[in-house]
């Protein structure tokens, strides 16, 4: 069978853009709470703590959701899979605008978390399809440029929308978002078909794929490693006197991720496992670095920004190398990637909030110099398969295979 795929030189900006936009929202729509859990706790006379329980199941809906939902949807043409998920964002952001019942509202939420689980898991390949091989790096790049912007600014937003107009009008200006986002994909984004039968490849099957389980791998260890310092940037930052300068620290987090994505968008065709390799090198010693300067704000500020820069790209990279990786199971095996990365999210926030505890700030870095530490030799002996030597091949020879 010969796959649909654009051949263009020029990359489809428009589409790739809307693509960028679903990220976004979903991101956003995972965040909102954490910025305005003294609203909604008054709104629906609960504490604080049963707030923020609306991103715990948020992402356990992506996380239970985004295998069984992308094998389901194998078949389907993908612009319907895309506008289903879409869809999913508009409706259950709105029920939560307007719920009053606290179990209403959490149910909306998982079931928000299943249309991103199921959004993750399709974006990455949508973008790579909708372009030449040698360009599909790039067309990943940007259609994962939501993603930081999201990251940085999400909570800020919501504390700010918060405030402007409350909570509920939060969700519902999400909504709005939603309907515009729908009409962009019809009038921009092309349609493909989804896998015949014959083509589809099981679960197991993708996961013994060489490769694959080398790039999950990695994904866990950074990842991991990541949030375990992200989720608690606040108390990391506050022995430097930087505890009312949090959200000029995510800023500076979130101005050198996008720059890292520009950069990536460069290089992830040509040098993807040097590009890895540097990254995961980089923030192995920013949390060396962190670990003997943790007190220091000029340390902080730029190992801060270091950070940034080596995880902008990290989707980029990560999914593209996974891709590559599966073939033509590379959908199944993003959705395992949502798993994956979800899991990480959970792990960081955990394992980092018991150091935390036990020890205090001071253990984070000295964890995270483990993971990282464990990633890069991962990526080192995945010379051959997950993180070949050279320039990208993987993407060309599923095409051809189609041939």
């Amino acid at each position: 069978m010969v796959e649909e795929r654009d051949t263009t030189e020029r990359l489809p900006m428009g589409a790739l853009l809307a693509l960028a936009m679903t990220g976004f929202i979903c991101i956003v729509t995972e965040t909102l709470p954490a910025g305005l859990l003294t609203q909604i706790s008054s709104g629906l006379e609960i504490s604080s703590a049963m707030a923020g329980q609306m991103v715990t199941v948020y992402a356990l809906g992506s996380l239970l959701a985004a295998i069984p939902l992308t094998i389901a949807t194998q078949g389907w043409r993908r612009r319907n899979v895309l506008l289903l998920t879409i869809v999913g964002f508009l409706l259950f952001n709105s029920i939560t605008a307007w719920s009053s019942h606290y179990g209403v509202t959490l149910v909306a939420r998982f079931c928000a978390g299943a249309s991103a689980g199921l959004a993750w898991s399709l974006l990455a390949g949508y973008a790579r399809r909708m372009v030449a091989p040698h360009l599909q790096g790039r067309a990943m790049a940007v259609a994962m440029v939501g993603t930081p912007i999201a990251l940085s600014l999400g909570v800020p937003l919501g504390t700010w929308l918060g405030a402007l107009m409350g909570w509920r009008s939060a969700f519902g200006l999400m909504s709005i978002l939603t309907v515009v986002l729908i009409v962009w994909v019809l009038a921009k984004v092309p349609d493909y078909p989804g896998q015949a039968s014959a083509q589809r490849i099981g679960l197991r099957q993708v996961l013994l794929t060489p490769g694959v389980r080398s790039v999950l791998a990695v994904v866990m260890t950074w990842m991991l490693a990541h949030n375990m310092l992200y989720t608690y940037i606040a108390p990391f930052v506050t022995p430097a006197g930087l505890a009312d300068e949090v959200n000029l620290v995510l800023l500076v987090f979130g101005l050198a991720a996008l720059l890292s994505i520009w950069l990536t968008s460069r290089l992830v065709d040509s040098h993807l496992r040097r590009v890895v390799l540097v990254s995961l090198a980089a923030f192995t010693a920013i949390a060396l670095l962190f670990g003997l300067f943790f007190q220091s704000a000029p340390v902080v500020y730029v190992g801060i920004f270091i950070w940034g820069l080596s995880f902008g790209g990290a989707a980029t990279l990560l999914q593209t190398a996974l891709a590559d990786a599966a073939g033509e199971g590379a959908d199944v095996a993003l959705s395992m990637n949502v798993v994956v990365w979800n899991s990480a999210i959970a792990a960081g926030a955990l394992t980092g909030g018991v150091l935390l505890d036990q020890v205090g700030v001071s253990a984070l870095p000295w964890a995270l110099l483990v993971l990282l530490l464990a990633g890069l030799l991962i990526v080192f002996n995945a010379r051959q398969h997950g993180f070949p030597t050279g320039q990208r091949q993987a993407g060309a020879a599923v095409v051809a295979s189609n041939l």
